[in-house]
């Protein structure tokens, strides 16, 4: 998948464009390593090429080209491909392919390696002449088994460069090398020889030394170790072909009365569609037909269907479980938001975490320096203790242990693993710098209007003379019948609680008095909704002491109180606010059990906010009133300047600037376009619970990768002085080097279980 995006404009310099390449032949770090370091030779070339996921994302200056690219790459030893659009099931079978190679050069060489494994191991199974019989076996293992080792060293040592490979070629060629001369030339081949096994060296004659098990068991282990990986890494990117995957294959088109079934690519913005019970809704897009449940869960994680009708927008991906909907299409194709989605996690899971670009710098020279570590070992190990075979072996332990492919898989494996199990909940990470963000943030700003709030007036409490639920109902039921005409958003929220609580009566000679209220008449009462001198005959408009006093205690809360009467009385105040998500006061108590200090930023007055932060449980003095939109940036500012690492959680366009100003930006996915481009993670859902999950999951992911890397560059470390000592048996190293990447694999597998 790629992209290219260039900057039009009269006069206006133009921009860099930016291309994704499909790279081929990669087998560790140091070969990802070296494809950047040629592609950022070029002039007004940047590159980051990622080993797990074997993609080099490249931004290059005008007046190059894709092809210009390749050609570097190619020259480098390696194959590159350009972007191209491929059947969805190719693009699938490609990995399976080679898997299916992989399984089967695996399957001989360990049926042919384990004969001679034992033999050599096992004195007692050492019959006349085994040691031929084992030659034989190890020679189809050597040369067919080692091809993909031996044949990426032979390419970079054209290329003037060393990797893994080397270290692998090298290690079995002169494992198997040494033990063809000693059976040739040496004693190892005289009938009744006898050969024992140590995990570490002993002093034997040159000559009747036997390696085979070493050339055949580190083949054996380093290809096992390969398989897992590539197993593993098809898991860890399980998630975004998911995604991709998720969408409908074709739509139902309403054309000229007719509905004609087409494939998704045949839509057009503005084009209407049907969409059954059941059927997975096509493209983004509004309805303008029927009502139905819509369930989200694929894209969201959230488990409750929502509730749709007629002008509401629904995405594609989601499944209609209800009534027929016709759906009139506003996004397709890239426009979508689960194009969207998938382009921000391979985004993220193309790019490289502080930590992994120290990685790919030590793997870039330590091949190098592992093979003069080799070279020293041998040259010792003769000088000191005259024994050939005990040189040789602690020099092939040293070129088998130091491969430094877990160093490689640390940083992409749990970035591809994390990044796609945040996609699955509803968490879009938009790069790995996100993650080192997370661990340092001690502050969360939450903005209020739609982010800790619903963004929509809802009516919270319902006061009468008489206090009785009766006249309650009573009230709600002729207020709402009358609201129910009118636009202003209190009186939608009036109208629509009314509705919640049973039918709505007709209302007559309905009037809309500006800046005063409504009036009509319901149920033959002459009804008033609005302010006091409306709905009261008594001079002033004077409301009863109950009323009065609940209108005040609203006011003081920040709340907007409607006065109600009939009659030429007053009989109810109803209060109405922006309703605070049922979700949020939990979510702050999940944000302060991360150590984090929320602060309630809004442009409403001080006395709403006071109310919002009291019911929410933010503290009073954490509360940041009447800012004007511009101003956010300022507040966040100030935070930094206080010494505070700020994450700043916000869904509207005068969120934009503040987002992007803080250390961690939070867009709530339910927000504007410009909320979600200035923010480093997408909350896809709109519930506040989420910012807590993606800033744990945040933390879980950068947490994995430091454990793999301590475990790969430790191992390392550790594994290297104990080889170039003798105390491990080659065959043995080569088994530890490969477990190593699939340990490292395997525990960024974990992440797939969290919750």
């Amino acid at each position: 998948m790629g992209s290219t995006t260039t900057a039009a404009g009269t006069g206006a310099p133009a921009a860099e464009s930016r291309v994704d390449l499909a790279i081929g032949g990669m087998t560790c770090a140091s070969c990802a390593a070296r494809i950047e370091k040629k592609l950022n030779r070029m002039d007004g070339v940047r590159a980051s090429v990622n080993y797990a996921t074997e993609r080099a994302s490249v931004s290059y200056a005008p007046g190059l080209t894709v092809d210009d690219l390749i050609a570097t790459v190619e020259r480098t030893g390696y194959t590159a491909e350009a972007p191209r659009l491929e059947p969805e099931d190719s693009a699938s079978e490609r990995p399976q392919d080679e898997l299916a190679g992989l399984r089967q050069r695996l399957l001989v060489t360990v049926v042919l390696s384990l004969p001679v494994v034992l033999l050599a191991m096992v004195p007692a199974l050492q019959f006349r002449n085994w040691q031929w019989l084992s030659f034989a076996l190890a020679g189809p293992v050597v040369v067919y088994g080692g091809l993909p080792f031996h044949r990426a060293a032979w390419t970079n040592l054209r290329h003037g460069a060393a990797t893994m490979d080397t270290l692998v070629s090298l290690g079995t060629l002169a494992a198997f090398g040494w033990s063809a001369w000693a059976l040739f030339f040496g004693s190892a081949g005289m009938p009744g020889m006898v050969h024992g096994f140590s995990l570490t060296l002993t002093r034997a004659d040159a000559g009747s030394t036997l390696y085979l098990e070493t050339a055949a068991g580190v083949t054996a282990f380093i290809l096992l170790g390969r398989y897992l990986e590539a197993r593993a890494k098809r898991s860890a990117g399980a998630a975004l072909h998911a995604l991709l995957s998720l969408g409908a294959k074709d739509a139902v088109l309403l054309r000229d009365g007719r509905e004609v079934r087409v494939p998704v690519s045949a839509l057009a913005v503005g084009d209407r569609f049907v969409v059954r019970p059941g059927e997975k809704i096509a493209t983004d897009g509004v309805v303008v037909e029927g009502s139905s449940a819509v369930d989200t869960s694929l894209l969201t994680g959230e488990s409750v269907p929502t509730e749709v009708a007629p002008g509401d927008p629904v995405t594609g991906a989601t499944v209609n479980s209800g009534g027929r909907l016709v759906v009139q299409a506003t996004g397709v194709g890239a426009d979508t938001q689960l194009a969207r989605m998938a382009a921000l996690v391979e985004q993220a899971q193309n790019g490289k975490a502080a930590v992994q670009r120290l990685a790919d710098r030590i793997s870039a020279v330590f091949v190098p320096v592992v093979l003069v570590i080799a070279l020293a070992t041998l040259v010792t190990w003769l000088t000191v203790s005259g024994s050939p075979s005990e040189a040789f072996t602690a020099a092939v332990a040293v070129l088998i242990i130091a491969c430094p492919c877990a160093l490689g898989l640390a940083t992409p494996t749990a970035l591809m693993v994390g990044t796609g199990r945040g996609a699955q909940l509803g968490i879009l990470i938009r790069g790995p710098e996100v993650l080192e963000s997370t661990r340092a943030v001690d502050t969360v700003v939450l903005d209020k209007t739609g982010t800790v709030t619903t963004g929509r007036m809802a009516l919270l409490a319902v006061h009468t003379a008489e206090g009785t639920p009766e006249a309650a109902a009573l009230a709600l039921r002729l207020a709402g019948a009358l609201e129910h005409a009118s636009e202003h958003p209190i009186a939608r929220a009036v109208a629509e609680a009314a509705a919640a609580a049973g039918p709505l009566p007709p209302v007559q000679d309905f009037r809309a008095l500006p800046g005063r209220g409504v009036r009509g008449t319901v149920e033959g009462r002459a009804v008033a909704v609005g302010r006091d001198a409306l709905v009261s005959d008594h001079p002033g408009g004077a409301l009863p002491e109950p009323l009065r006093a609940a209108r005040t205690a609203a006011e003081d809360a920040g709340r907007t109180a409607v006065a109600v009467g009939w009659d030429g009385a007053a009989q109810a105040v109803l209060v109405v606010a922006d309703a605070v998500k049922p979700t949020s006061a939990e979510a702050v108590r999940r944000l302060r059990a991360l150590g984090l200090t929320p602060v309630l930023l809004t442009g409403d007055n001080r006395a709403a906010a006071a109310g919002v932060a009291a019911e929410v449980g933010i503290d009073a003095d954490r509360v940041i009133a009447e800012v004007l939109p511009e101003d956010k940036a300022a507040v966040v500012r100030r935070l930094q300047a206080e010494g505070r690492t700020v994450a700043m959680v916000g869904d509207g366009v005068n969120d934009a600037a503040a987002l992007a100003q803080a250390d961690l930006g939070l867009a709530m996915g339910t927000g504007t376009d410009a909320a979600i481009e200035a923010a480093d993670l997408t909350l896809v859902r709109g519930d506040l619970r989420t910012a807590a999950d993606a800033i744990r999951l945040s933390r879980r992911t950068l947490g994995t990768i430091r454990g793999n890397l301590f475990w790969a560059f430790g191992y390392n470390v550790a594994a290297l002085p104990l080889a170039a000592f003798g105390l491990l048996n080659p065959m043995i190293a080569g088994a530890a080097m490969a477990f190593s990447s699939v340990f490292v694999v395997s525990n960024s597998l974990r992440l797939r279980r969290f919750r």
